[in-house]
């Protein structure tokens, strides 16, 4: 290939090389982690590479404090998941579906959570705590700081999904005799659930790996970025390294699974009966023709 062809497929293939030097960028620290969580380290410290051993994949929940802050961290993430899930999702449908007075309000205002840096978001949620004095900092604080700041991205991810939705299938749904509530249940959340599913994700990840606000209102209960937080002024044992490649795998199926609902319900939603043109045109597959 001539210089003035390099400098041409170059050009061409800019963006394509562009994308994968940055996915490479983002992937050298999780294999740097997933190495050294075969490493074999002499001392506390695992920051030099020793030998490799199976030992700590063998034995990845052998340190009861560390599962201890595991745990803790799942029942905190799943928990906050479900209510803010619940709560982001009914939101999302108000501000899209209806009208009311502060719409455009609760539209700018939903967003400050995520704009907001943690550290000031933190430090408010501390105070106002302490200032209500009905709460001890501990496991109740966090759940409610966690909900407060994954509401908005729930929020974000639903409503995105809504507004592109197909009202005319709703509308064909209720022609069809189907109630409000039947409507809902048989055709407009099964057809949102993709992104619903995708924000619930979104939440749990957000969740499980808060530091910042986390410290804030955390007390004397330890949560699992808390405790690699500690542990890293003693020396991180491998069995972390061990428990982050296990997190990260999960995560990896289950966005692959949201996407592949993602990708099906599009193909639904694409379907339409023909407008025109043949006979039986608009007619179920099944269904006697009209005499």
């Amino acid at each position: 290939m001539s210089g003035g062809g390099t400098w041409r497929w170059l050009r061409e293939h800019a963006v394509q090389i562009v994308a994968v030097l940055v996915v490479l960028y983002m992937l050298i620290p999780i294999a740097v982690i997933f190495g050294f969580s075969f490493n074999d380290p002499a001392g506390r410290y695992n920051f030099t590479w020793v030998g490799f051993t199976l030992e700590h994949w063998s034995n990845a929940f052998g340190i009861p404090e560390l599962n201890e802050a595991l745990v803790t961290s799942l029942k905190l993430a799943v928990l906050a998941t479900l209510i803010s899930t619940v709560i982001g999702t009914l939101m999302a449908l108000a501000l899209v579906r209806y009208d009311f007075f502060g719409r455009r309000a609760a539209n700018f205002l939903i967003v400050i959570p995520m704009a907001t840096p943690e550290v000031v978001m933190g430090s408010a949620l501390l105070s106002f705590f302490l200032l209500i004095g009905s709460f001890s900092l501990g496991f109740q604080t966090l759940l409610i700081a966690h909900v407060m700041f994954c509401i908005s991205f729930v929020v974000v991810v639903v409503r995105s999904r809504l507004i592109g939705f197909d009202r005319n299938l709703e509308e064909a749904a209720k022609d069809l005799g189907a109630n409000s509530f039947e409507t809902f249940r048989l055709v407009t959340l099964p057809l949102i659930m993709p992104g619903i599913f995708g924000a619930a994700m979104l939440a749990f990840a957000l969740s499980i790996d808060d530091f910042v606000i986390s410290n804030f209102n955390s007390g004397t209960t330890v949560t699992f970025p808390l405790y690699i937080f500690g542990a890293a002024q003693r020396g991180i044992p491998v069995e972390v390294n061990v428990i982050a490649m296990i997190l990260f795998f999960f995560t990896c199926a289950t966005m692959g699974f949201a996407t592949w609902q993602q990708r099906r319900a599009e193909k639904l939603t694409s379907v339409r009966p023909e407008q025109e043109g043949g006979v039986g045109a608009g007619v179920p597959a099944g269904a006697p023709a009209a005499t």
